[in-house]
């Protein structure tokens, strides 16, 4: 993520100016931000994970959406782009420029995104009231952090690794962890 402006856009500014451009920018406090490319471990650990997610939920009325889409806080933002959310409300149901209800997010963590999807990203993403889930996935490593809202409204940390069976309870989900990172390589590549 880069940002990329040195002026304040005003939501509905972004929101206009975002739609003609060619590649994805999150917006937070007036700011936008480019979205970058990943690794090719990143996209393989999130195609797994909507896939998961997409055959568990079929026929539930829940939508699964991938990094294209993107979720708004509040309708004047912040706006970003995870790269996985689920939604279940009925009022996303006909969102077509951002979803405001998501159930569950998920992020697949880069050394250059971790801090900021662990810290500001994170504390973000708790405003909204139906969030019952946020999910950090290691691309380098087996490892999954869940973040789940109990039932005093505090949120608490599962973490799980090699081996481990996941549950998300906002979606009724569970899984092996070694399912999200089927057929990925993790070795980094040795260049001779």
């Amino acid at each position: 993520m880069v940002a990329s402006s040195k002026f304040s856009f005003s939501p509905q500014e972004y929101l206009e100016w975002e739609e003609r451009q060619e590649i994805r920018y999150e917006y937070a406090e007036g700011e936008v931000y480019a979205m970058t490319g990943g690794t090719i471990p990143h996209s393989a650990i999130a195609v797994n994970f909507v896939s998961l997610l997409k055959s568990h939920l079929r026929g539930r009325g829940c939508q699964v959406l991938n990094s294209d889409a993107k979720v708004g806080v509040t309708e004047n933002g912040p706006f970003f782009y995870p790269d996985v959310n689920v939604s279940c409300d009925q009022r996303d149901r006909t969102a077509l420029k951002f979803v405001q209800y998501p159930c569950l997010i998920a992020e697949v963590l880069s050394p250059t995104t971790e801090a900021y999807d662990r810290g500001n990203k994170f504390a973000q993403y708790r405003k909204l009231e139906s969030l019952k889930e946020y999910v950090l996935i290691s691309s380098d490593a087996v490892n999954v952090d869940v973040f789940r809202l109990n039932e005093n409204k505090k949120w608490e940390l599962t973490s799980y690794s090699q081996g481990d069976e996941i549950h998300l309870t906002s979606v009724d989900l569970k899984f092996s962890i070694d399912l999200l990172y089927e057929d990925i390589n993790l070795s980094p590549e040795v260049v001779e």
